[in-house]
């Protein structure tokens, strides 16, 4: 028996690698001479560069960079055999790099996105694929572009401060010392965002505000963001405003597809393909998925919902692990053929986290044994 292991992390406690091993420690229990193959899987957020690490190996580099308030820190991108670079935007501006006091949109700077951008340039990379989330920036790549050798302009022809406030006082802009090489790659962009930079569902009203916006802020840097998109628009650059995902990373979506000429792909189907997800899938006689809650945005580009899907075409059972089902209708829970929530018992959710490797073993011991007693009673 051929089983594919092929989860997403469960979030604040299992990387993806680890539910996969937990899994196979249960199965491998009660059928030890199956065949497993372990696939960690990720839908273009944090973590996506350790699944390809473990999949198509390359090597990790790490760079000395600006974090969000321009303060030198150490991040790192992925370097896979092929010539291409992958770069989590979180690494450099995340919101985690930042305290909570700290969060403020207004200034806050994805200038070490371009850095890391540029070292990867420099190593003679032919592609980059870029995870948006979890960024603590709302400049639509102001900074990035910054770090990249372009240049921002206000009316007295003075340059530009980072942050989305200074956004509003742009005009004019100028190429002439982009990157020589950014024209001559691809740019891929995980992401499963599909917010415009602004309006009602733009980037700062959306996501503003737990990045440290208060209303007026909002209000401000919503503006801004129009200010800015318009004035590129009048320089000759594509107008991306409105296209789905321009707003996400705090505008970083439409600066790349607007300057990088980025093409803005789902966060799953890009880590699938880089994979070959459909493939393994393929060969397998069976399916194990999970996540850390099996939702109603499961079916909306997450990975379980997305491995269901592919493994449709080729009719192989999926089962899902997770650590809870919320919401999920009957319509929602037939595109797999077994959905087993981890928990053990009511607990803190402390606790919960903490053993969830334990949890997920053991049900991952019950539905092989189930699986078993089945084929004993035929």
């Amino acid at each position: 028996m051929k089983i594919l292991i092929a989860p997403d992390s469960f979030k604040e406690s299992l990387e993806a690698l680890d539910v996969c091993h937990a899994i196979q420690s249960g199965f491998s229990q009660v059928f030890p001479n199956a065949d497993y193959t372990l696939l960690p899987m990720a839908d273009g957020g944090e973590g996506t560069s350790a699944v390809l690490s473990y999949v198509l190996g390359g090597r990790w580099k790490e760079v000395s960079v600006h974090d969000p308030l321009m303060r030198p820190i150490t991040a790192k991108y992925l370097l896979l055999p092929d010539a291409t670079a992958v770069i989590e935007i979180a690494q450099a501006c995340g919101l985690h790099l930042l305290t909570e006091a700290e969060r403020n949109p207004v200034v806050a700077s994805s200038y070490g996105v371009g850095e890391l951008i540029a070292d990867a340039l420099g190593e003679g990379v032919k592609r980059i694929i870029i995870g948006l989330g979890g960024s603590a920036t709302n400049d639509a790549g102001l900074g990035m572009l910054m770090a990249l050798g372009m240049t921002f302009h206000d009316v007295n022809d003075s340059l530009l401060t980072h942050g989305g406030g200074a956004l509003a006082s742009l005009h004019r802009l100028d190429s002439t010392s982009l990157h020589t090489k950014v024209r001559e790659t691809v740019f891929e962009v995980a992401c499963d965002v599909t917010n415009p930079l602004c309006g009602l569902l733009g980037a700062s009203a959306v996501f503003g505000p737990q990045k440290g916006a208060c209303p007026q802020q909002v209000a401000d840097l919503d503006k801004a963001l129009s200010h800015f998109a318009a004035t590129c628009a009048q320089h000759g650059y594509p107008e991306c405003q409105e296209v789905a995902g321009a707003g996400a990373a705090g505008g970083l979506g439409y600066a790349l597809m607007s300057f990088c000429n980025a093409q803005l792909k789902s966060g799953f189907d890009t880590v699938a393909e880089v994979a070959s997800l459909s493939e393994h899938i393929a060969d397998a006689d069976l399916v194990i998925t999970g996540e850390g809650k099996l939702d109603v945005q499961t079916a909306m580009g997450k990975v379980a919902g997305g491995i269901s899907q592919l493994a449709k075409a080729t009719h192989t059972p999926v089962i899902a692990i997770c650590g809870s089902v919320d919401g999920l209708k009957p319509t929602q829970t037939n595109q797999f053929d077994v959905i087993m929530p981890s928990i053990q018992k009511i607990d803190s959710i402390d606790n919960v986290l903490r053993t969830a490797y334990h949890n997920i073993e053991t049900t991952a011991v019950n539905i092989a044994a189930s699986i078993k007693l089945g084929q004993n009673l035929k």
